[in-house]
């Protein structure tokens, strides 16, 4: 799931990425806004409070969310050098480490949110989710060729509605083939949509049950996925 890039994925491991990833993404998305009020992983609703904010000229605000996007923005352009450096020096796991540094900065966060509350604010900790949303989104986004996208909810909506519209006007015969490749596509789409969903329940459930303990518990499931792909990926290159 964290080892093969591109081309060389097939359906069933770009679903399984979907499903896990997506999962995180809504949990941390929605346990974010739950704790501090405002969205991790949604640029297109903080681009729009930015550009409201700052034309009734409440400066202040808008620059909050302006640096919630430099923030995701940052964490995607990690994401990509990690995959450059990886590319460039043949790591196989490179995208299991992209992982498996969300998953120990997500556990700093929440061991720091409990020990010092004081000291990391809600501003430093919502900033750190963002990075790391878009750290998260930036690797499966390379690693699929941009089949999957964890957190980007709208394209993903759009993406639904334009495969059920090809398959309702549908290929003629002959083309059952591209039948299949856009039932697979739209399947990939539902499934995503599905798991952020699911996850935004699961996140704000946890928050209310364990508060900053939840993100413990997401980071450990993302240890879970990216710690066999780094066995897999140093035993493939052994």
């Amino acid at each position: 799931m964290l080892i093969h890039v591109g081309q060389d994925r097939n359906v069933a491991v770009d679903l399984r990425l979907a499903a896990w990833l997506a999962l995180v993404a809504g949990a941390v998305n929605a346990a974010g806004f739950r704790a501090l009020g405002y969205f991790s992983a949604n640029m297109t609703g903080n681009l729009s409070s930015l550009s409201d904010f700052l034309a009734l000229g409440r400066v202040q605000v808008a620059l909050w969310f302006l640096a919630l996007i430099v923030a995701f923005i940052l964490g995607a352009f990690l994401s990509g050098v990690l995959a450059e450096i990886g590319r460039k020096l043949e790591i196989r796991g490179i995208y299991a480490f992209s992982i498996l540094l969300e998953a120990l900065v997500l556990l700093g966060l929440a061991i720091a949110d409990l020990i010092w509350p004081e000291r990391l604010g809600g501003g430093a900790l919502m900033i750190c989710l963002s990075a790391l949303m878009g750290l998260q989104n930036g690797a499966t986004t390379r690693i699929s060729d941009g089949r999957v996208r964890s957190t980007h909810v709208s394209g993903i909506a759009t993406d639904i509605g334009l495969e059920v519209a090809r398959l309702m006007v549908a290929p003629g015969r002959g083309e059952r083939r591209r039948r299949q490749v856009m039932g697979a596509r739209l399947t990939l789409h539902l499934t995503t949509l599905a798991a952020f969903f699911l996850g935004g329940l699961l996140g704000v459930w946890g928050y209310e049950l364990a508060g900053p303990l939840v993100y413990a518990v997401i980071a450990g499931v993302l240890l879970l996925l990216a710690l066999p792909a780094l066995k897999s990926a140093r035993k493939v290159q052994g």
